[in-house]
Formats: C-alpha cells, structure tokens, sequence
C-alpha cells in the first residue's frame, strides 16, 4: 500500500517585504537592459520602515534615475494608501551602487586574459543550479507551490481591481496537499495571511477568502470537510509590508522556484543579469527538465550542475529522475548532454536573456508562467530529446 504524506508550499504577495526588494531590484534590472542590454547588473535592495537602500554593483551604458525607479515600483504594488508608513512618493531612497569587479568582469567577458584559460565568456561565479519538472500539473510543476501562487495571485487580482477596498499590498499563502504514493488525494490545510484595512473585521475577511478565492482557485475534488482554513491566524495583520519587517532581495528562493519540492543550489535571481548562472543557469535547469517530462522520458526530473567562475564549460551535469524513468536514467542523461548546451554564452543566446523581461519572473514564481517572453518554459526540445534517445 502506498505510504500517505502530507507536502506544504508556501507563496508570497507583491507587498511582502522581501517581495518589494526582489521588484525593485528587477526593476533596476530591466531598466538598464532596456538602454542597454550588455549592462552587468548586482542589484540588491534593502526595504524597512520609510527606508529603501539599493546598492550592488551595475556597469552599463544606461543613463538611470534609480530613485524614480524606486518608486514607480513601489507604486505598482500598491504601497499608496494615505496610511502607509511605506509610501511610493514618501520614503527615503539611499543609492550605493558602485561598478562590476574588473576582475570579474574579465572572467565573464569573452576575452583573452591573464591566467584565464580561455577567451570564452565564462561563468560569472561558482555555484551549483537545480533544475526540477513533473507532471503533476499541467505547468509542469509540483501542485503545492501552484496552488499556494493561484491564491496570492488572485489576492493580488482582486486588491488592484478594487473589488474590497479593505485588502492591502502584503500577503502570505500557503497549501498543504495530501498525497497517496505519487497521487494527489487532497488537500489538508490552507493558510491565507493577508494585511487589511483597520476598519474591516476578522470575520469579513475569513468568509471573503474562503468563498471568493480559496473555493474559486482550488479544485473542488480536493477540498473535503475536514480541510482545514486558517485564515489570518494571529488575528489581526494591519501594520505589514517594510512597516512592520525588514525586507530584502533574494531572501525567497523557494518560493521563487518550486515550493522545496525540488532541491535549490542556494542563489538568488532577481536584480542578476544573465551572466550570473545562479539566474540564467537555474532558469537553463528549468527548461531541461520540463522538456525530459513533456518528452515522456520520465514523470519526475531534476537536473543539477555546476560551475566555475571564469570557466564556460559546467564542471558537473547530473540527472535524477526518483525511479519514474521510462528509459535507462543513463540515456535520457546522455541526451540532456547532446541537446542541450550548458555553456553560459549559449544559455544566454539559446533562451534570449538580454532582454527586459525579468519583471515579469518576480511574483509568484519563476518557473510555470504561460508567457512567451519566459522562453525556459517552452517544451521545443522534447522531440530532440525523443530521438536522441
């Protein structure tokens, strides 16, 4: 008989703290990429009270006003409201930004250098990058953390278009999926944190997430009468945002990929051109695995490799399909080697990574949107891979 568990993810507004820092630092991102898309970009932010600090390291061409950046993005998560110690026209923007190491900068660079022992772009750092797919989904990823996303997104959905006039940027979801084996059976919790309006009561806010979000987002087969709803637990979640904790870039890597269902090599992404594997190489991780699912190669799929800075070839590839490989592991491993390149250069080319488009990764995950701008989501690779076995 198959064992029963019990597996949580959890998601995160845009009006989280650490949320606010991870937009504003692809805002930068974005921003010199726009004017200038060989701009080397570090941004890394630090939110708290009526404070923003942005500092890194950015070397680029782009002619920037960083503290209407600040901003605007804050404006467009909706930090507004006349109450808001944390206000988009109000805080204090601190820049500390400086440029790129040079000695970095000649690893990563495509060029001859001294002690460099090749003239080929090379990593921007060492490191070690996942990659994870299943099919649990129809995205191709584990259900927990999609479920935890739909919530927070349609919180988002249902703030910004005004329906409640009581909901407020900062929020925090979280699902608890029962599983039978590898089967789905059902859903066990859900928690729903969500910062309001003083005015509205707790009771308001329970019945209105229940019904309006939690029973439309879910499936219904899943949500039985002893699944549990705990909606605002402390009570009360009034003061929120950098008002009441610290936020700051790249402090939710989990939520940003897949829920800890599938390992994380520990880098961060936003405000990180695409020299900077932990970004490019994790997003490269992504679209393999997707593409060994949607072959039929196997139901589960991670991939993992590493590098050295300077050095463009990953020091390491390895595939692990959990035992629901429909083919030797060994092949379908072989395959990922001669479809894909992992090469930082070919990362960047063969996933057009130059471009503004990182604002769109943000929120609510960077793996499983359905955008065409979001090229590592594609499943083109899976008939190469078909054949290659």
């Amino acid at each position: 008989m198959s064992r029963r568990s019990i597996f949580s993810s959890e998601s995160v507004g845009e009006g989280h703290p650490d949320k606010v820092c991870d937009t504003i630092s692809d805002a930068v991102l974005d921003a010199c990429l726009t004017q200038d898309p060989t701009s080397r970009v570090a941004c890394e932010t630090y939110a708290k009270s009526n404070v923003v600090v942005v500092g890194g390291e950015i070397t680029t061409r782009a002619s920037l006003d960083y503290t209407a950046l600040v901003r605007q993005a804050i404006r467009d998560i909706g930090y507004t409201n006349d109450d808001d110690i944390f206000h988009a026209d109000r805080v204090f923007v601190m820049n500390i930004i400086t440029s790129q190491s040079p000695d970095i900068a000649q690893g990563v660079d495509a060029r001859a250098a001294a002690g460099k022992d090749t003239d080929e772009q090379g990593a921007g750092d060492q490191g070690l990058m996942f990659g994870y797919a299943c099919n649990e989904t129809p995205e191709l990823m584990p259900a927990p953390v999609m479920f935890a996303h739909r919530l927070g997104r349609a919180i988002t959905k249902i703030r910004k278009a005004g329906v409640v006039n009581w909901l407020r940027p900062d929020a925090k979801t979280q699902v608890s999926v029962i599983y039978e084996g590898q089967k789905i059976i059902g859903i066990s919790n859900v928690v729903i944190s969500t910062q309001h309006a003083e005015s509205v009561t707790h009771e308001t806010i329970r019945s209105f997430l229940i019904d309006e979000v939690i029973r439309k987002e879910l499936p219904g087969e899943l949500i039985t009468k002893d699944t549990q709803f705990l909606i605002n637990p402390t009570g009360r979640f009034v003061v929120g945002g950098p008002q009441g904790d610290t936020g700051l870039t790249g402090r939710k890597i989990i939520v940003d990929t897949y829920g800890g269902m599938g390992r994380h090599g520990g880098g961060a992404f936003s405000g990180k051109d695409p020299s900077k594997v932990d970004r490019s190489a994790a997003y490269m991780g992504r679209y393999v695995a997707k593409n060994v699912i949607a072959s039929g190669l196997a139901d589960r799929c991670e991939v993992q490799f590493a590098y050295a800075i300077g050095y463009p070839d990953p020091v390491s590839v390895n595939v692990n399909t959990f035992g629901t490989n429909h083919v030797a592991e060994e092949k379908i491993e072989k395959a990922v080697t001669e479809v894909f390149s992992f090469k930082p250069a070919h990362i960047v080319r063969d996933l057009d990574l130059l471009r503004p488009i990182y604002l769109k990764t943000t929120n609510y995950g960077h793996f499983g949107k359905a955008d065409p701008d979001i090229t590592w989501e594609r499943t083109d690779k899976a008939e190469a891979l078909r054949s290659a076995v």
